[in-house]
């Protein structure tokens, strides 16, 4: 059965002084069954280790280099995301897609580093509102996901999260409604089955992100090819992220 994960990705919020305030507000009681990470920026990394270490909560990574090493000014590789304890690291969030210019193939060389070094990648596709009108939501999440698993075994693909993020509905307060997440989240299982087999498409982990909080949360979590949630703004707050936790 596919464990739960409820993902909070801060993007380019909180200082460390914020993040320590935010770790020291922040009680849960461990759900069985159920995942919670945080991906905080890489200077508030260190801070999420140092609070959540002992405890049953995962934190991990917005972003990584492919290369393991070498003269990329500014970049972060997955060893040093793995020297921090990350468990997770974000591959190819929307917003990097689109204002950095991240091409699929790069991303899905993101994905292939991630695996590598022992950490779980989370692949971000979705589409745009003009792709959406157009009709053309399968053909560009499908582009995204088959990219992303050209070069990985079957074993590495079961081991993925891909995360729906309809572009359009990303903080903008408009979710889209659980029927059309199921919708997606069915056809991304499809893809994954036809590129690596069943037993992977069984065992990847899908989640909804796009203005998801308490409200409705369970909703999207009721669907049969949902298995939990990527949280932006909403995981930004102690009290918000602890009632969606407690309501997943």
């Amino acid at each position: 059965m596919r464990k739960t994960l409820i993902a909070g990705n801060w993007k380019m919020n909180l200082t460390v002084t914020e993040a320590e305030k935010f770790f020291k507000a922040f009680k849960i009681q461990k759900k069985e069954g159920t995942e919670l990470l945080f991906c905080p920026p890489f200077t508030d990394i260190p801070i999420a280790r140092f609070f959540l270490d002992r405890s049953s909560i995962r934190w991990g990574a917005q972003n990584v280099y492919p290369e393991e090493k070498g003269a990329f000014t500014g970049e972060i590789s997955a060893p040093m995301l793995k020297d921090l304890g990350c468990s997770y690291v974000i591959c190819g969030h929307s917003e990097r897609r689109q204002i950095l210019g991240e091409s699929d193939e790069f991303v899905a060389r993101k994905v292939k580093a991630v695996l590598e070094n022992d950490m779980i990648p989370i692949l971000c596709v979705g589409e745009t509102e003009e792709e959406r009108k157009e009709g053309q939501t399968e053909e560009r999440i499908g582009s995204e996901i088959r990219t992303a698993l050209f070069a990985l075994s079957k074993e590495e693909t079961a081991k993925m999260v891909i995360a729906y993020e309809p572009i359009w509905a990303i903080g903008s307060g408009q979710a889209a409604t659980p029927k059309d997440a199921e919708e997606i989240a069915s056809f991304i299982r499809k893809t994954v089955k036809e590129a690596a087999g069943k037993k992977a498409a069984d065992e990847v982990r899908i989640l909804y992100g796009g203005s998801v909080n308490g409200d409705n949360i369970s909703h999207f979590l009721k669907q049969k090819n949902i298995d939990g949630a990527l949280i932006g703004g909403a995981s930004l707050k102690p009290d918000t992220m602890i009632d969606i936790y407690n309501k997943a």
